[in-house]
C-alpha cells in the first residue's frame, strides 16, 4: 500500500516530524530559532521560541492573552490545543490555577507535548474531545475564562461564528468570566454573532493582528480596561515577555452591535 505523499508546505524551514491521522497531515517544521506545527498547508498552526517554548510568537496568540492583565482566572477553559502555545502561555502566568484544554485530534496532543514541550502536571489537562460539543456539556458557571482558536489546515471552524456556539460560552463561564476568540476577518457589524455577542456580554473589546486576525474579548461584567495597574503589565512582563504594554495598547472598544431597543 503506497504511503500518504507529503506536500511540501511554503513554510521556511526543515520538516522534522510527520504525523497522520484520518484529519490529515501534521508536520512540524524547524527553522534556526523557531519551531512550527502545521497542518500541511500554507498556514502556521503554531509557532513557538525553540529556546523558549512557553513564549508564543504570533501576535493574535499573545493578544489572546490579554484579559490576564485583568483578571488571575481559578479555572480557564481552551478550545483547540494546537501546539499548545495557549496553554502554555497561561500555565506560565497562572501558577494557581487549573487549565483544561480541549482537543479534536489526539496525534496533535502527542505532538505538542513531545515537540513543543506541553507541561505534564495535574493543573494543566488536555481532553480529546470535539471542542464545540465539549462546550455544550460544560456545567454552568464552571469556568473563569474561554479562549477559543479553532482552525482546521485551511480555515476557522464554523462553531466559532455560530450564536449557538456563543450562547453555550457564556452559560459556562462565571459571573465575570471572559470569552477570547480569534477570527481570520472582522464578523459583520449588523451581523447575527456581533449581536449575540453583544447581548451576552456587556464588554466587548477588540484587537486586529498584524496578520488581520481579530481577537475579540467579552466579559460578563463592564470594567474600565484602561484603569489597568501599569506595574501588573511590568510584573506579567517578567513572567512572560510578549512585549504587554504595546498589546494593551492596541486594544479598543467594539461599538455596540445591539441597541437598548432591540430584544
Amino acid at each position: 500500500m503506497m504511503g500518504t505523499i507529503i506536500k511540501r508546505p511554503e513554510i521556511k524551514g526543515d520538516i522534522v516530524h510527520v504525523a497522520s491521522d484520518p484529519h490529515g497531515n501534521i508536520l512540524v517544521i524547524d527553522d534556526r530559532k523557531h519551531r512550527i506545527l502545521s497542518f500541511d498547508s500554507v498556514f502556521e498552526q503554531s509557532k513557538i521560541l525553540r529556546a523558549s517554548p512557553n513564549v508564543p510568537v504570533h501576535e493574535y496568540n499573545r493578544a489572546m492573552l490579554l484579559p490576564i492583565a485583568f483578571a488571575s482566572p481559578g479555572r480557564v477553559t481552551v478550545l483547540g490545543l494546537g501546539g499548545g502555545v495557549l496553554a502554555h502561555g497561561l500555565f506560565t502566568l497562572l501558577p494557581d490555577s487549573i487549565i483544561d484544554v480541549y482537543e479534536l485530534r489526539r496525534k496533535v496532543a502527542e505532538i505538542a507535548k513531545d515537540w513543543f514541550a506541553l507541561p505534564e502536571s495535574e493543573r494543566l489537562r488536555v481532553h480529546i474531545a470535539d471542542a464545540r460539543l465539549a462546550v455544550d456539556q460544560l456545567p454552568e458557571a464552571s469556568t473563569d475564562m474561554i479562549l477559543t482558536d479553532l482552525y482546521s489546515a485551511d480555515r476557522m471552524s464554523p462553531a466559532q461564528s455560530q450564536r449557538q456556539f456563543i450562547k453555550a460560552c457564556s452559560r459556562a463561564l462565571s459571573s465575570t468570566g471572559w470569552l477570547v476568540l480569534n477570527y481570520h476577518r472582522m464578523p459583520e457589524p449588523d451581523g447575527n454573532l456581533l449581536r449575540e455577542l453583544k447581548r451576552q456580554f456587556p464588554l466587548l473589546l477588540v484587537f486586529k493582528s498584524r496578520t488581520n486576525n481579530w481577537v475579540i474579548y467579552g466579559r460578563k461584567q463592564d470594567f474600565d480596561p484602561w484603569s489597568i495597574d501599569k506595574s501588573r503589565l511590568n510584573a506579567l512582563e517578567e513572567r512572560l515577555p510578549i512585549g504587554w504594554r504595546k498589546l494593551i495598547k492596541k486594544l479598543s472598544r467594539l461599538v455596540p452591535a445591539v441597541t437598548p431597543s432591540e430584544p
